[in-house]
């Protein structure tokens, strides 16, 4: 085995063990410094409305990141409190109609109860009758079975939800503590972004100032691109509902379709959690007329996400529809319903590091080492910049 061959192996084993030591400090690291990376993103998301305010306004840093935060927190706070207020709304009236439609749907219950259950019960009972002492018992021992698993498992669930509730109720001072940290991370990451730049260029090499330009410039365009993408298929979702409302005459649609609007950027889970319960509702107190339009609405919202979400995607972040539908389903099936979000950002990660040359220079490292006179040029570009 040649001396060379043995290199190359080290080198490849080297860069290896940096890549899996890189991902497990990522990993550890993210855990104790989670607001300031939420910090950066945040500050690479409004880092163009507060050069706009800069250049446009001649506002200072400071200032204009102040401006760029208390606007954007504005627009939130102005949607939730029309959101809030339509809520309001909708649940006075709810308050007025559920009574009247819970006693519907007691009705119908007993009757179903006593047009379906009491019959089937009966004839079951003359059956059981007919049948001898080994069979009654094994019928006996399978009901029982059967009504201790659906009590084991409502109970479950039950006991799941509160804890759920408990701990979320338990983890709210320490989001509203994540929450401040993260905007003054923020504030202090934008206002001094230039200088940070500035300060990072200065340390790494200047051959590869370019590469981290390109890295910065494709990520910031893919967050850009995935919250456009975002929003214009949760509008696109609303509006459906919406017209689907009143198509259907359904009161207090505004009110619910922003509800739908709002839980819709849950994926895959969004819309289901209003619609489900409302379509068993709609069917079980006899509104056949309702439950059946709410199921079809249901219906072309699903086909629309699916049809339109992989184009919308590929559009906003700059990959084919194919490739985003690819990445999509990978990381659904890696991590779950978070790889539906995270896959397509790794692979515009993974191909930004192509483009600008980072596999090719790890593989080039790996195959034959650098030079003396690299060395010697890198050792001189490092004093000159210090």
């Amino acid at each position: 085995m040649s001396r060379d061959f043995i290199f190359k192996g080290l080198r490849f084993l080297m860069v290896i063990a940096i890549a899996i030591l890189g991902v497990v400090l990522l990993i550890y690291l993210s855990k104790l410094t989670a607001p300031f990376i939420i910090g950066f993103f945040l500050a690479l998301i409004i880092n163009p409305l507060v050069d706009f305010f800069q250049v446009r306004a001649k506002l200072s840093r400071g200032l204009s990141v102040f401006a760029s935060i208390i606007i954007i927190l504005g627009v939130i706070s102005t949607a939730i409190t029309l959101l809030v207020n339509e809520i309001i709304t909708g649940f006075a009236y709810l308050s007025k109609i559920v009574p009247e439609k819970f006693n519907q749907f007691t009705i119908n219950i007993e009757y179903f109860y006593s047009t379906k259950i009491i019959p089937v019960y009966n004839n079951l009972l003359i059956m059981f009758k007919d049948l001898d002492q080994d069979q009654r018992s094994t019928v006996l021992d399978s009901v029982q079975i059967l009504g201790s698993n659906l009590t084991n498992a409502f109970s479950n669930l039950t006991q799941s939800t509160a804890n759920g509730l408990y701990t979320l109720i338990l983890k709210l001072p320490n989001m509203a503590t994540l929450l401040v940290i993260s905007l003054l991370a923020t504030f202090f990451i934008s206002k001094d972004w230039y200088r940070l730049i500035k300060k990072m260029h200065q340390i790494v090499p200047d051959r590869v100032h370019d590469k981290i330009d390109q890295i910065h410039s494709s990520l910031q365009r893919a967050l850009l691109g995935f919250l456009k993408a975002e929003l214009k298929l949760t509008f696109l979702t609303a509006c459906i509902v919406l017209i689907g409302l009143l198509i259907l005459r359904v009161e207090h649609a505004l009110t619910i379709a922003l509800i739908i609007w709002i839980v819709d950027f849950l994926p895959y889970i969004g819309a289901i959690l209003v619609f489900l319960p409302w379509i068993i509702f709609s069917f079980t107190t006899g509104d056949i007329t309702l439950g059946i339009g709410l199921s079809i609405l249901y219906g072309l919202v699903v086909a629309q996400r699916q049809l339109i979400k992989p184009k919308i995607l590929s559009s906003s972040i700059g990959i084919s529809p194919l490739a985003t539908l690819f990445a999509m389903f990978v990381g659904f099936k890696l991590i779950g319903v978070l790889g539906i979000i995270l896959g397509p950002l790794t692979y515009i990660f993974v191909i930004t590091l192509h483009e600008t040359g980072i596999f090719k220079a790890i593989w080039t490292f790996i195959v034959s080492p650098p030079k003396k006179e690299d060395i010697i040029i890198y050792k001189n570009n490092n004093e000159a910049n210090k």
